[in-house]
């Protein structure tokens, strides 16, 4: 449950109101008393919001009732979006949301989907939505903490063609990442429109799917000893002042001559004009390139450009499926640069 300094409450046991003046921890608020200015401190478990409280049990009000004349029913308030912050008391971990879009004659056309992440962490993501006669679509990218990331859409029609949700998630830490989490399932229709709620952040009716409840219990694999964890996970000091980690002595010569960039456009990677497929000029595209990623990690550079260009996206998207997996690759990020425009992924090493 969602609680801001600011919401009026009521003890469920006592029955005492008053209002949230601050938030403690995640399971403890303050609360000053309507009737005496008292504040006292109270656990969130103990209270409930006074606008999800019924008002016919809240303050009873004595009046006729003529049956034969029932007053009509007040029209349905329009669902508004999340525009006050909210403190995130209990997290519900990583979630997956289908905001339905309502056409003006009231039928749902489409679902914008949306990554949840409610955490105190950061995390890098991938998600995929494979769909029957479809290519699949997969989207790559990082989420921070107690935000929302919008993935795409979904079509009402595309409910009965069972589409196959699959998602990898790996936490971002002082260190690197964390172990990936990955979940994969098959959206059934008549589950989906059973799995309804009120999403945090979004704060909206949706239909909702809880991917990963957090990160703490996966950090570590059942069966392994701290001892033995902690040995795996340990990483040796960097050195901060240095551009370069440390090579063999056998190559400073390609060291000094080597470009940490490389353009993937197709004529600047072969000579020949001859016609070629889609199909052929991405796989010239991802040998190069990882031609390029191999000797920049031989060689130790400590980050390097990838030029792809706008396009369609599709060989950027390539080129982050590749690297969100690669051991030797610290993160990398394609944010609109002066020399390379938003055409060009950053690699860090």
């Amino acid at each position: 449950m969602l609680f801001a300094e600011g919401t009026k409450v009521r003890f469920k046991n006592t029955g005492d109101e008053g209002v949230i003046i601050a938030i403690l921890d995640s399971e403890m608020v303050n609360v000053e008393l309507d009737d005496d200015e008292m504040v006292i401190p109270a656990f969130i478990e103990n209270l409930e919001r006074m606008e999800d409280i019924p008002k016919p049990n809240r303050n009873p009000i004595k009046a006729k009732f003529v049956e034969s004349k029932k007053a009509p029913l007040p029209p349905t308030p329009p669902l508004q979006d999340n525009d006050s912050q909210y403190h995130i008391l209990k997290s519900l971990g990583i979630q997956l949301a289908f905001d339905p879009q309502v056409q003006p004659d009231g039928i749902t056309s489409s679902y914008d989907i949306y990554l949840i992440n409610d955490t105190r962490y950061d995390a890098l993501f991938t998600f995929t939505i494979d769909i029957l006669d479809e290519t699949p679509k997969t989207t790559n990218g990082k989420i921070t903490n107690v935000s929302t990331v919008n993935l795409g859409e979904m079509k009402f029609s595309q409910l009965n063609e069972a589409p196959i949700i699959e998602v990898d998630i790996w936490q971002v830490t002082t260190i690197g990442t964390g172990y990936k989490m990955s979940k994969k399932f098959k959206i059934k229709a008549k589950q989906f429109f059973k799995n309804v709620r009120t999403a945090p952040l979004l704060n909206r009716q949706v239909h909702w799917y809880q991917l990963f409840e957090n990160f703490d219990k996966e950090k570590k694999p059942k069966g392994e000893d701290l001892k033995t964890y902690t040995q795996r996970n340990a990483t040796k000091p960097k050195n901060p002042s240095s551009d370069y980690r440390r090579v063999s002595g056998s190559d400073p010569m390609e060291l000094a001559h080597f470009e940490n960039e490389i353009d993937l456009h197709i004529e600047n990677l072969v000579s020949d004009n001859r016609k070629r497929t889609n199909a052929d000029i991405l796989r010239i595209q991802l040998t190069h390139f990882n031609q390029f990623l191999d000797k920049a990690i031989r060689l130790g550079v400590r980050s390097a450009f990838v030029i792809h260009g706008v396009g369609k996206g599709k060989l950027k998207n390539e080129i982050a499926t590749q690297l969100i997996n690669h051991p030797e690759v610290k993160t990398f990020k394609n944010e609109y640069h002066p020399k390379y425009g938003f055409g060009a992924t950053e690699i860090i090493f």
